[in-house]
């Protein structure tokens, strides 16, 4: 049976800010929106496996297609899971108005409201996120706030557990954090990076779904595209150790990614995520089908890419 328990879907990689430790590259350039008909060809695979209890859509900015995210929490209840919406909150802009926004989620099986407030995010509209975690209390859901502390407190600081989706805590850096955030931050010998610390590459409770169809294990780390190969298909055929980017990180973390397919590299690097994603920024062209979309690598791109 599946271990796959949760659902993550980037409904969209547009966002309206670009915080400078995004991981998808969220910005309001950003393209790739998924479309109803999508979402429940996911549903459809994530019903068949038997094993998924939850669904958390996320982005980008999820509240900018509203439609579409009302109804996949819709779809989603209908099918008995759990539903979670992370978002900055730009949409609540007075209590009255949170509340406009986040009734009919709730009326359509909404279970809990994340929303982001950092320094990351801009908070200084300090009203936005209170405001909606007002209207989740007032609806009776759950609230909470994700809270990305700033890059130079994240550096040996505690984390998610292994394999658990980030609910706060330290900056990762991957993605814009690579390659914004690390420049005057201390580092450590590249040839001690030697783990995947965070992710759970052998059997993943959960998997990041992007609008193009790639299941991802981690940001820009793919198992496949589930509009190519039905999920229930691609979880029995997967073997982690064959797969040619986890398997390296498996046998010996970020420093194997750059012996055994001979890269460039630096000295050192902030951590084990720095080094992995700039591997794999290298490693894009070798392997496009498991290094994907060009939008996790800070590339635009429109929906067909």
């Amino acid at each position: 049976m599946s271990s796959l328990r949760e659902l993550h879907l980037l409904l969209t990689y547009r966002c309206t800010l670009e915080c400078d430790h995004c991981f998808v590259w969220g910005s309001p350039q950003q393209a790739g929106v998924m479309t109803l008909h999508q979402v429940r060809q996911i549903f459809e695979q994530g019903e068949a496996l038997g094993s998924v209890e939850s669904v958390c859509f996320e982005g980008g900015e999820p509240f900018l297609y509203y439609g579409l995210l009302l109804e996949g929490v819709r779809q989603a209840r209908v099918r008995g899971w759990r539903t979670e919406v992370i978002s900055n909150a730009y949409w609540a802009t007075s209590p009255e108005d949170a509340l406009l926004w986040v009734r009919p989620m709730v009326e359509a099986g909404l279970d809990d409201l994340l929303v982001s407030e950092d320094a990351y995010h801009g908070t200084s509209e300090e009203s936005l996120p209170s405001n909606a975690a007002a209207a989740a209390h007032h609806l009776g859901i759950g609230k909470g706030t994700i809270t990305i502390r700033e890059a130079a407190a994240s550096i040996g600081g505690p984390s998610s557990t292994k394999g658990e989706a980030i609910k706060g805590g330290a900056v990762r850096f991957r993605g814009r954090a690579a390659s914004r955030l690390t420049s005057d931050l201390s580092q450590r010998p590249w040839q001690e990076l030697v783990t995947c610390p965070h992710e759970e590459l052998v059997s993943p409770v959960r998997v990041h779904i992007d609008a193009l169809g790639y299941v991802h294990l981690c940001q820009g780390l793919v198992m496949g595209n589930l509009f190519q190969t039905p999920l229930r298909e691609m979880l029995a055929a997967y073997v982690p150790e064959r797969h040619p980017v986890c398997g390296p990180l498996l046998s010996g973390g970020p420093a194997a990614l750059a012996r055994i397919y001979a890269l460039p590299h630096a000295d050192s690097y902030v951590d084990e995520c720095h080094m992995c994603y700039q591997m794999r920024d290298r490693l894009r062209e070798r392997f496009p089908a498991h290094l994907a979309p060009n939008q996790m690598y800070g590339v635009a791109r429109d929906n067909a890419s």
